[in-house]
This record gives structure tokens, sequence and C-alpha cells, in this order.
């Protein structure tokens, strides 16, 4: 967990979480100053540990066995990168995707040109193929995200597990499409 200068009581309930479950190897990171989701991503995939590299971002959810499922798709068919579908909620109400929102799998890199089709709670990517691209760009005040992507997709294929396995939610003062102003027109 790399709490990238949270001031919501995190490092409590963390350190709480952490007495409950000691049979799990919980490691917990906290950085005073906000550095920006790229340095919190980058920081986590560089403490993981695994053969797999996933995100969960502060603001979504995922669904019971989303990793159980993402794991087992992946492995089944050798996939180095895949997602999965999303629930949306909108300030407090669940919403449906528009058409355009549908995720692409497989070849999407023309696909993501005209806007980011993948959600970083969604992903689940081979470790050696996070850092051989480099991960996130930190020095991006926005859409670090979408940029990974498309460095991504430009090399491999993206494929879709076609499950809801998270909570996608937005539309809150405090997120980070809030505080930057026109960001879609920065994409």
């Amino acid at each position: 967990i790399v709490d990238d200068g949270s001031t919501d009581n995190t490092e409590v309930r963390i350190n709480k979480l952490m007495e409950i479950y000691q049979s799990y190897k919980i490691v917990y990171q906290y950085f005073k100053e906000n550095k920006g989701p790229a340095f919190a991503r980058n920081r986590g995939a560089e403490l993981s540990q695994g053969e797999y590299i996933a995100f969960l971002d502060s603001d979504d959810l995922w669904l019971k066995n989303k990793l159980k499922y993402q794991i087992d798709f992946m492995k089944k068919n050798n996939y180095l990168i895949s997602q999965t579908e999303e629930i949306w909620i909108r300030n407090g109400k669940r919403v449906n995707p528009m058409e355009k929102h549908r995720k692409p799998t497989g070849d999407i890199f023309e696909k993501s040109l005209k806007f980011c089709t993948v959600s970083p709670s969604s992903v689940m990517i081979k470790r050696e193929v996070f850092f051989e691209l480099g991960g996130f760009d930190e020095s991006f005040l926005a859409c670090e995200d979408y940029d990974l992507w498309l460095r991504l997709s430009l090399k491999y294929p993206v494929y879709l597990l076609p499950k809801r396995l998270i909570i996608k939610r937005g539309g809150l003062w405090e997120h980070q499409s809030k505080k930057i102003p026109h960001l879609d027109r920065l994409r």
C-alpha cells in the first residue's frame, strides 16, 4: 500500500488492518508529500514481488475474487496484460457507459487514440512488461495512465476479461479529474 500524502487517517486504518491480517504480507509505505498517482503506482510496483502487478486507486473497489479471475484468465491464455469490465458510479449513482466507452480487446492501440480505454484499477500486467516500458511517467500531472496504456498497446495486445470486477467511482471533487481543468483536452 502506497500512501501518497493522504490526510484521512489512512495510516491508522492500515495499521489496524495489519494487526487483524497478520498472516498476510502487507507492506505500507507512507510519503508525507503528495507526489501524484504516477509516483505512487511506480513505488508500489517497485515494492511488489509477484509475477503480476495490479493497481487499485483509492476511489475504486475490486469485487470479490477479481485477482483470482484475472490471474486464471491470463495464465490460461498466456496473456501479458489484461483488464476487466467495470461498474461505473458517478456522483454516487450507477451509470451505463456510452457505446464509445466499450472496452476493446487485443490490438487496442488505434481505438485508444481517441480517448483512454483502460482503467488503472482494472489492469493486471506481467511485472517484467511494466518495468520494460519504464512504468508511469512521473513528470505528467495527469493522464500518466493514458500515456502508459498507449506505449503498452503499441507494443503488446491488451485483452479484456468480460466480467465486471471493479467499481469505478468518479465525479467527486477530490478526484484528479476535477483538480485539473480541461483534463479531456489534455488527453
